[in-house]
């Protein structure tokens, strides 16, 4: 199974990621693992994208692209992948897209996990980063609405939406029944 995880900061994105990724028997394939892995190898990407994360800058479309094409096509993620954090914009979706049809192998679906905006906030504030106060995540959310509803019209044959409030397990369960569903399915 392929698939794409989308969701506010705060809806649990990486636990699901995990969860689901064990239980499907699929790879995790964060970008934010990437960064640092590519980094960490001094790659030609790495050194792009170091680059810019000391600049305080976003890593560009292509740097990030490229990341995900090479980790794409790695033996373990043949048989299929949840990808968390990309595509964030269209041209990143539209790259997805290119990468899969080369492979013959599209998306089966865009998983996409949903809570209330004072919920995530609590979670977040929960944590006790000293970047997390509320004015910054009020931001994130707000700039996550404005990049994914291109995402989500983009996809929307494909996109499952998940309650994300509740258990871990619960959540998890709701994300597995909604992969069998069609799409479109409350």
């Amino acid at each position: 199974m392929r698939l794409v995880l989308v969701g506010p900061p705060g809806a649990g994105k990486g636990t699901q990621a995990t969860a689901l990724s064990r239980r499907l028997g699929i790879p995790h394939i964060s970008t934010g693992d990437l960064f640092r892995e590519h980094i960490t190898r001094r790659t030609a990407l790495g050194r792009d994208a170091e680059r810019y994360l000391d600049a305080g800058q976003l890593v560009p479309d292509h740097v990030t692209t490229g990341m995900v094409r090479r980790r794409l096509g790695e033996p373990d993620a043949q048989q299929g992948f949840l990808l968390d954090g990309f595509p964030r914009t269209l041209p990143q979706a539209q790259a997805l897209t290119a990468i899969l049809s080369s492979s013959g192998a599209p998306l089966d679906a865009v998983l996409e996990l949903t809570a209330p905006a004072d919920v995530v906030v609590e979670r977040l504030l929960s944590r006790g980063r000293p970047d997390d106060t509320e004015q910054i995540i009020r931001h994130r959310q707000r700039v996550y609405r404005h990049q994914t509803l291109p995402l989500l019209t983009h996809y929307a044959p494909l996109v499952r939406t998940v309650h994300a409030v509740g258990t871990v397990e619960d959540i998890t369960t709701r994300a597995l029944t909604a992969l069998t569903e069609p799409a479109g399915h409350p």
